[in-house]
């Protein structure tokens, strides 16, 4: 006789397990990771090598409590319009797997262990900077900027952009002007990213009434914005090889990457759908990780010339 074969039902995640996730789910793993790559890339930007490994865990565990701080914050902030919005409502509060009060004590205790960490391993400057991101994404972003203007992602991506000072200043105790370029390079990179997000969740934000800008302006306003913007960001990131900061790999790299960019954005303005915006989202992901990793190669092998 043949055995009959008899399927196990699948387990169910222990009730432990299912917090840990929760828990997890407010860090924003996949933003925390983004910033977490370009501190790296500047650290080794600014040691024209790898830098020391515990210098490098530290200032990562700093600055991965700084993001994720700030991160479930703003999510114990936005919990009710994030129960609205389809792309946020499986999130951990408004799922209801973490209460609001653990929510904020959690990411008041991340705050608190990335200035210490940062202060007693790293240096005074780095945690004052990663202490800077999280007050500007909280008050200034969060809390002001964005449920009352357009703008609020342009003047917000502020803070999205201090991970790589917080990379210089703990391999350098200052603030270069590479650094300085880093910044304003992830700050205008921030708007046609977002923007071509929320082409995509146009009604997600309408529903939850954020002033996202194409339900203020419409979607050809967020258009022309998303180039312009683009335009802008490939000459931004043109200084770095002006300032002698990089040389002709990173020139050439550049100039493709950001190439790419001002045709999907192109691409995007003229497309009636939402085709291309899909496409420049994620291929804007792809950009910001390629141009730092980029940055790297060109100052390594410069190093390794000279």
């Amino acid at each position: 006789m043949k055995e009959v074969a008899v399927k196990e039902a699948p387990k169910e995640a222990s009730p432990w397990k299912e917090q840990i996730n929760a828990y997890v789910n407010l860090l924003k793993p996949h933003v925390t990771v983004m910033l977490l790559g370009v501190t790296l890339a500047s650290m080794e930007i600014a040691q024209v090598g790898f830098p020391p490994v515990g210098l490098v865990l530290a200032t990562l565990f700093g600055g991965a409590c700084a993001a994720g701080s700030a991160n479930a914050i703003n999510c114990y902030l936005d919990r009710d319009i994030d129960q609205i919005m389809s792309r946020t409502s499986r999130r951990s509060l408004p799922a209801g797997r973490v209460s609001p009060v653990r929510a904020l004590i959690f990411g008041l205790v991340l705050a608190v262990v990335s200035f210490v960490s940062l202060t007693l391993f790293v240096n005074l400057l780095a945690a004052l900077l990663a202490l800077s991101g999280i007050l500007f994404y909280v008050f200034v972003y969060t809390l002001w900027l964005k449920r009352t203007t357009t703008q609020n992602i342009v003047i917000g991506g502020a803070a999205g952009a201090v991970p790589p000072l917080v990379g210089w200043a703990a391999v350098t105790h200052s603030i270069g002007l590479p650094a300085i370029l880093f910044f304003v390079i992830i700050f205008m990179w921030t708007p046609p990213h977002f923007w071509a997000l929320s082409l995509l969740i146009k009604n997600d934000y309408a529903r939850a009434c954020i002033p996202m800008l194409p339900v203020i302006k419409g979607d050809k306003e967020t258009k022309r914005q998303i180039l312009i913007y683009s335009v802008v960001l490939l000459a931004t990131t043109l200084l770095l090889f002006a300032a002698r900061a990089m040389g002709f790999i990173y020139l050439v790299s550049a100039l493709a990457l950001g190439g790419v960019f001002v045709y999907l954005a192109i691409r995007v303005y003229r497309d009636e759908t939402r085709r291309w915006a899909r496409t420049l989202y994620w291929y804007s992901n792809c950009y910001l990780a390629f141009l730092f990793a980029l940055m790297v190669i060109d100052r390594v092998i410069a190093g390794v010339l000279s």
